[in-house]
């Protein structure tokens, strides 16, 4: 693996300016690695996202998408780990493991299919000997109460979508490795 390519920019920073909000997580931390936990089995973990709880969005949200992205993997396009669309406003928590039902246990909400072609969180998974890859949780506050997708919908087009329609974002960015 060429460990000399550059890092790729944060995508959220190419995109335009949003409000923010707090994102928080008992499972995982702001630049800090993750436990294996959180990793897909092909590299020895147990596939179960993280726990997440978000406060402070904006008061007109109507409803949330909750998105993690790896921009590091090596494509032109990096690699969307996980997209639940349609969360409800009053919904402001995820359990750890939610993620593993398409609908994350959430009335209303579905998961598109990740980049390994699944519904639901899709673990960590960066080519061995490769540099810590940056995974970004992300909770969309929206305008909108539902996005117009179906599950069907590829992750790609969820953030299309997002960019006309986020009020406001939360990110923790935790990196793995497998060495």
């Amino acid at each position: 693996m060429n460990l000399d390519r550059p890092i790729p920019p944060d995508p959220y920073e190419l995109l335009p300016a949003v409000g923010s909000f707090t994102l928080t997580s008992s499972d995982i931390a702001d630049g800090e690695p993750m436990d294996a936990a959180f990793a897909h089995p092909g590299v020895g973990g147990e596939n179960r996202s993280p726990q997440l709880s978000w406060s402070g969005f904006p008061a007109e949200t109507r409803g949330f998408v909750v998105t993690c992205f790896d921009p590091d993997a090596p494509t032109a396009s990096g690699f969307w780990h996980w997209a639940l669309v349609n969360v409800p406003v009053e919904v402001t928590e995820l359990a750890s493991g939610a993620g593993s039902a398409a609908d994350a246990g959430v009335s209303g909400a579905f998961s598109v299919r990740n980049d390994y072609g699944d519904a639901g969180y899709g673990g960590a998974a960066p080519p061995a000997g490769d540099r810590p890859h940056r995974y970004l949780f992300a909770v969309h506050a929206l305008d909108t109460d539902k996005l117009d997708l179906t599950p069907d919908t590829p992750p790609a087009q969820v953030g299309f979508n997002l960019t006309f329609h986020t009020l406001a974002r939360a990110v923790l960015r935790p990196t793995y490795q497998v060495k």
